[in-house]
């Protein structure tokens, strides 16, 4: 158990409806000022999704250089760019996002029902994505949505060796209609499962938000809250900003005698260039 926690926001996420939840930071303005505004309140780590002029996800090569330049010199956060984007990305389109040189990225260890939907992520695609981030000095973080990507993960690192800056870290991608329950003992099978001397985060989607975050803290993990994985403060209470989510985990972590770690430290932590 480290003596910190590591907090990462995700403010945007690729399924929210701007229209339907105005507080949703989607131009880069926006994004840049949300960033400030929860680096100020604890965060170390900015998951990043765009959006394009119309508010709808995309990969634009030359909007997500421009997203990780504003980020860079307005924060200290490490930017980490989903690999992820909407569940109708192409694989290619996908890959080339490690051509904005982000400090990090997601990288998610298996397919999964999503909703209504499915979030595509075959053995040969999650390979080439893992290798392009070896070569080129991205730290992936490894996103793991049901206990059967935790095996995958083992199979990544068996064939193809330790992750660029030799750290492993992952997010355990909880409450999603389709892959793992947010739960206690889910959390405590997948964390068993996890290689040995890798670290976590775990991410409670929706109402499962606050049962998680409270599990991970008890279990020695780290968090990642935001607008991507829950648009409900309180029942009843819609989220105000990105800002509060990670105020809260942040106090969470106090209480706990975690405190936030800061952007300087998580770098050294996850191994970030």
């Amino acid at each position: 158990m480290t003596a910190e926690t590591l907090i990462t926001v995700a403010p945007t996420g690729a399924e929210a409806d701007k229209a339907e939840v105005p507080a949703l930071p989607v131009t880069l303005e926006e994004l840049v000022e949300t960033a400030r505004r929860c680096e100020a309140a604890g965060a170390a780590v900015i998951h990043v999704h765009i959006r394009d002029a119309a508010a709808r996800p995309t990969l634009d090569l030359a909007r997500l250089t421009d997203t990780v330049a504003a980020l860079r010199e307005s924060t200290d956060l490490i930017v980490q760019l989903s690999t992820g984007g909407a569940v109708t990305d192409s694989y290619e389109d996908r890959l080339r996002v490690l051509d904005a040189a982000p400090d990090a990225c997601s990288l998610t260890c298996g397919t999964v029902n999503f909703g209504d939907d499915v979030f595509m992520n075959p053995w040969p695609f999650m390979a080439e994505l893992y290798r392009a981030t070896q070569a080129k000095g991205v730290v992936p973080e490894f996103e793991l949505f049901d206990l059967g990507h935790v095996a995958a993960l083992h199979r990544l690192l068996d064939e193809y060796g330790e992750p660029y800056g030799g750290h492993v870290h992952c997010d355990l991608v909880m409450g999603v209609p389709g892959g793992m329950p947010g739960d206690t003992a889910t959390l405590a099978a997948a964390v068993r499962a996890l290689p040995a001397g890798a670290t976590w985060s775990a991410t409670g989607i929706g109402r499962t938000t606050l049962p998680v975050m409270f599990a991970a803290l008890s279990a020695g993990g780290h968090l990642r809250v935001g607008m991507e994985d829950t648009l409900t403060y309180a029942r009843g209470r819609p989220v105000r900003d990105n800002a509060e989510l990670v105020a809260r985990a942040a106090e969470a972590a106090r209480l706990i005698q975690r405190p936030p770690m800061d952007p300087a430290r998580a770098r050294e932590f996850l191994s970030v260039k």
